[in-house]
């Protein structure tokens, strides 16, 4: 049971300990105070007594757990928690970083993973801005998507400059933490994360943060798997192995994300031909136009699809 509150609120399990002893804390603390609250209007026990013991609790409950949550350092997750319980019963759907919207538009936020330059991270900014713009002008969709957090692990990387130059908040993740447990969960949580895109991120995913994001990250990969994937299989050494073996043509496969590096389901590719003359840059070429072309409007259908299921 823990292990699936872990996954469904990603949380780390020191978070789910101080989550689950606000419950506790705030519950009794709520019903304290109607106790004492009913003793001063002098109302027998009984079923009027009972009736508005109950409906004191329903009032105080969200009080009395955001006042114990404070020192406990979980006030940010149970004002999002309790936004979302009243927005249930106000007929509302969820909305990023807490919010609530009428009607069926949804608002994601997707964290991007890259380790390099970033042109691909830049693409999918760009799709996301555009749809956010289409949607002021009264589109439609009955999804928005925007990217809420960008996480490298390369200090230095380009992908860091257009985090800036679109003021998106970025992390910068160390290697040791990232693979030991479920470390960086609250950062995740900290900007309301819904869904991780991998573009061009050399570190194969640990197993907690593929467990906390159950079918909810994707990868790109510069060539057509099954072939040229798995450890090493990155950039130019992908473009290589296939022209040495004289593949007649390559691509790209987007898939999602398992325990193995290149493993996951299959969900898109895309072709291009392989010319007896291409070398490694020029290959490199026509997959980055692929890249380009594709990964920002599969991210969008995956997302409609996923928010009508």
């Amino acid at each position: 049971m823990f292990k699936k509150l872990k996954r469904h609120w990603k949380v780390n399990g020191l978070n789910l300990a101080l989550i689950i002893t606000t419950f506790a804390l705030g519950g009794s603390l709520c019903g304290y105070t109607g106790r004492k609250l009913l003793a001063l209007t002098g109302i027998d026990k009984g079923v009027l007594w009972v009736i508005l013991y109950i409906l004191l609790i329903t009032l105080l409950w969200p009080m009395a757990v955001l006042l114990v949550s404070i020192p406990l350092g979980q006030f940010i997750f149970f004002k999002k928690y309790i936004t979302r319980v009243l927005g249930r019963f106000g007929g509302k759907k969820p909305m990023g970083n807490g919010q609530w919207a009428m009607g069926n538009k949804e608002k994601i936020n997707i964290a991007i993973f890259a380790s390099g330059a970033g042109s691909n991270a830049q693409q999918i900014i760009t799709s996301s801005l555009l749809l956010q713009k289409k949607g002021d002008l009264g589109n439609k969709a009955n999804i928005d998507w925007k990217i809420a957090l960008i996480v490298c692990n390369k200090p230095g990387a380009g992908v860091l400059n257009i985090a800036a130059t679109h003021n998106i908040p970025s992390l910068l993740i160390e290697k040791e933490c990232f693979f030991n447990g479920d470390n960086y969960l609250p950062y995740l949580q900290k900007h309301h994360i819904d869904f991780i895109v991998l573009a061009g991120f050399l570190w194969k995913i640990p197993e907690a943060l593929i467990k906390a994001f159950p079918k909810k990250i994707i990868n790109i990969h510069p060539a057509l798997l099954p072939k040229y994937g798995g450890k090493g299989m990155f950039g130019h050494h992908v473009h290589n192995a296939v022209i040495n073996n004289r593949e007649k043509e390559s691509g790209i496969s987007i898939h999602y994300v398992d325990e193995l590096y290149d493993h996951g389901e299959i969900i898109f590719q895309a072709t291009c031909a392989v010319e007896e003359n291409d070398t490694a840059d020029m290959l490199a070429q026509k997959i980055h136009i692929l890249e380009h072309r594709h990964y920002p409007k599969v991210i969008e259908g995956l997302l409609q699809k996923q928010n009508r299921s």
